[in-house]
């Protein structure tokens, strides 16, 4: 695109003082016709560079040339700085450096006003994890990992990855798996021994890259879920407002609360039932009531001798 080509030029310029069209041609990858009519369009818009004749001569911009004066203004050098700093937080050096440098460029302090931490309270790897899965993203290079499912089942798996996922209090890799053929999520929390192998992959045309996905999500909703709700003490408010929306909570005159949700039953939401300890009980369905109160007595027995 021309407006790629000229940012490419003028960014160019600013590193090099004088350089001729036969370079900027080579560096760019197009004819030094395409090089003096872009030079033209760059003038009229008013970026003042120019070309010069004879021995001395060649393209240059003018001294004092200031590029965000020009060319970026001062709501969009914010925007790209925001970016940055977002970007820094998985703590890859190559994106501090570009920050520090634009940052000095714009003549600006680089806005510290985000910050994402990918690991867990206590000791957690997934920090580690999101910089390695970053560097493959950009550079498209297999990975490969053992990984846990819900079951507890180790599996080493062989990826192409494509995205970073922050979904439902949880960070997620997703990948193509060379195993399974397909799309696949991944949680963080779940992954070992990451190696960024030195394997370059070619981008696949996904003409429904999430379908996999969606499939298994909506088998597992149609097959399994059911409609919780439980009774809530006042002392747990702080996670009835983290997790459940407004419309789903009922606040009781006792000051407890009354929560409805779906989700497919499995050992996920048993345990996510007993994540609120002795301040929750389960109201509905009945049978989840029942193997609360097993689990609850098994739990017990471990206890009590």
């Amino acid at each position: 695109m021309q407006i790629e080509r000229l940012f490419k030029i003028v960014y160019y310029l600013l590193s090099n003082k004088n350089v001729t069209a036969q370079e900027l041609a080579e560096y760019i990858g197009v004819s030094k016709r395409t090089i003096f009519r872009d030079i033209d369009t760059l003038s009229l818009s008013g970026i003042p560079v120019y070309a010069g004749k004879g021995n001395g001569g060649g393209i240059k911009l003018i001294d004092g040339f200031v590029l965000n004066k020009s060319v970026i203004n001062e709501h969009e050098q914010d925007e790209i700085l925001s970016a940055l700093q977002g970007l820094s937080a998985v703590k890859t050096e190559k994106t501090e450096q570009v920050l520090q440098k634009l940052s000095s460029f714009f003549n600006k302090t680089s806005p510290n006003w985000v910050e994402v931490d990918f690991s867990s309270w206590g000791s957690g790897s997934e920090g580690h994890f999101s910089s390695g899965i970053k560097t493959a993203i950009f550079e498209k290079r297999i990975v490969e990992f053992d990984y846990y499912n819900s079951y507890g089942e180790k599996r080493h798996r062989r990826v192409e990855p494509i995205q970073l996922w922050f979904k439902a209090h949880s960070w997620y890799f997703k990948g193509f798996c060379l195993e399974k053929k397909g799309v696949r999520l991944y949680k963080l929390s779940r992954m070992r021994n990451l190696t960024v192998t030195d394997e370059i992959f070619s981008e696949r045309t996904l003409l429904n890259p999430d379908e996999n996905l969606n499939e298994g999500v909506n088998e597992r909703y149609a097959n399994n879920a059911v409609t919780l709700i439980m009774k809530i003490d006042p002392e747990m408010a702080y996670r009835v407002y983290d997790y459940y929306d407004e419309e789903h909570i009922i606040k009781n005159d006792d000051g407890s609360f009354t929560v409805t949700q779906r989700e497919p039953e499995d050992n996920g939401l048993y345990s996510f039932i007993f994540s609120f300890g002795e301040y929750a009980e389960v109201l509905e369905p009945e049978h989840i009531r029942d193997i609360i109160k097993e689990k609850a007595v098994k739990i017990s027995k471990k206890y009590i001798k």
